[in-house]
């Protein structure tokens, strides 16, 4: 099939790997090309889970195509990020057609898409992901099977022995616990370490099998309808939660992914970017994962790097607590991100939306720590366990003083702060898609393009 042909130019496409590797080619033709096309103002987006580059470009075309015509005088240049990730094909794109955005309608399986997909999200896995779908098909009556499945989707998601016990430095600062870490920046200076409380595995990874997939199975039937907010009622087969382990257990490894690439990746070469055009102006745009990989950019930023002059997170599947210099929760530690958006010359400005199911009711679920909150319905997720488990794409960014909070309409009203961090209430235009991930994607609308150029203070 042929790619999808962009709606803007001039446009950079910026390949990396799952280690942040880049590709040396077009990270060049970026380099170069910026200047020789006399571009002032460049915007960088990052897509999030997606199962490909056409996906990906498809995304980067909608969003960008209103640019032009919203600041006609700008001198300005596009990039959009590929790197390896993963959606499941059941996930619908609001605007997308149907062979891109979902896969056929039924109950929960692994088809020849999501297979295949799998397969180049892990490579190499082939037996497991044939068991796994062998399992999820059968659905075998007795809890063996089901704790052989989510023994299997662990392994997939995470191979090293020991599981989330055997996480990197990188990993365990991001463990939805705390999202805690000393700041290596300045980290000679021993008074001002930092007492990090040792992070918990996140309870998808430890809690008994049928336990989170009756929990998973639960949330799905509300979100469709199939149950009501009432304290008494039958649970659904587990298996019918079993996919979305799978699927919270891929996007926990793409989560972290997301942090590998825009610290190793992205973060350098916009170091190198700057030193061959230290006038091109960046603004950062990432959605869901790719708003972990921007944010995470700033960590991987040289010092002295000031290129970058607006952020602009749309959906953002992290913690609310990243950039939080203390958590309400644990006073001795600091989010992953704290202080970060001090790298940015110009605001950080956070998207969220109650549409989203994705993050409201599922990231809190498979966030929390195994033993915490037992008992509490899918549906009060978003409610209670949102306050700790939370992820900014709901809610907004949280515990960073100073913080606004506008709607979508005031927010492009208004001037938007020089600094700091802008929580933009967005659910006027996110709002459209069906289970499991709410209007998780809804991103491509022309208001919130112009709010990425109102960041940035361009046209």
């Amino acid at each position: 099939m042929a790619e999808p042909a962009m709606s803007v130019t001039p446009y950079w496409e910026l390949t990396f790997d799952a280690d942040g590797d880049p590709d040396g080619r077009r990270r060049d033709r970026l380099l170069s090309g910026v200047t020789a096309r006399g571009v002032r103002d460049l915007v960088v987006f990052a897509h999030g889970w997606n199962n490909d580059r056409s996906t990906a470009t498809r995304l980067y075309s909608g969003f960008f195509a209103p640019m032009p015509s919203l600041a006609p005088t700008a001198r300005l240049g596009y990039a959009g990020v590929v790197w390896p990730s993963m959606r499941f094909p059941d996930e619908p794109i609001p605007d997308f057609p149907r062979s891109v955005a979902a896969g056929e309608p039924g109950r929960p399986t692994l088809d020849k898409a999501t297979r295949r997909a799998l397969l180049e999200t892990f490579p190499g896995r082939a037996t497991v992901v044939d068991r796994l779908a062998e399992l999820l098909d059968q659905r075998p009556g007795d809890e063996a099977a089901l704790t052989e499945f989510a023994g299997l989707a662990r392994l997939l998601a995470d191979p090293g022995t020991g599981a989330v016990s055997a996480l990197d430095t990188e990993d365990a600062e991001d463990a939805e616990d705390a999202e805690n870490t000393e700041d290596t920046e300045g980290a000679g200076n021993a008074g001002d370490a930092e007492t990090a409380a040792e992070p918990s595995p996140p309870g998808l990874f430890t809690a008994p099998a049928a336990e989170v997939c009756e929990e998973f199975a639960a949330a799905l039937a509300h979100l469709e309808g199939r149950l009501g907010p009432g304290p008494a009622f039958s649970l659904p087969n587990p298996w019918d939660g079993a996919q979305e382990l799978l699927r919270q257990l891929t996007y926990h490894a793409m989560k972290r992914r997301a942090g590998t690439v825009g610290e190793r990746g992205l973060g350098r070469l916009l170091g190198h970017l700057a030193q061959a055009a230290p006038h091109v102006r960046v603004h950062l745009v990432g959605h869901s994962f790719g708003a972990r990989l921007v944010s995470f950019a700033l960590r991987g930023l040289p010092p002295g790097v000031a290129t970058v002059k607006s952020v602009t997170l749309l959906q953002g599947a992290f913690s609310h607590y990243a950039f939080a210099d203390r958590l309400p929760h644990d006073t001795r530690a600091k989010g992953a991100l704290a202080g970060r958006q001090r790298r940015v010359d110009g605001p950080v400005v956070c998207c969220h939306s109650r549409h989203d199911s994705a993050l409201g009711t599922f990231y809190p679920l498979a966030s929390r720590t195994a033993g915490d909150d037992r008992g509490l319905a899918p549906f009060d997720l978003g409610r209670v366990l949102g306050d700790r488990w939370g992820a900014l794409g709901y809610e907004g960014i949280r515990a960073v003083p100073g913080t606004r909070a506008w709607s979508l309409a005031e927010a492009l009203d208004r001037r938007l702060p020089a600094s700091g961090c802008v929580n933009v209430d967005a659910a006027a235009v996110v709002r459209r898609g069906g289970p499991p991930a709410g209007a998780h994607s809804d991103i491509v609308h022309r208001d919130l393009a112009r709010l990425v150029l109102a960041a940035g203070r361009v046209g």
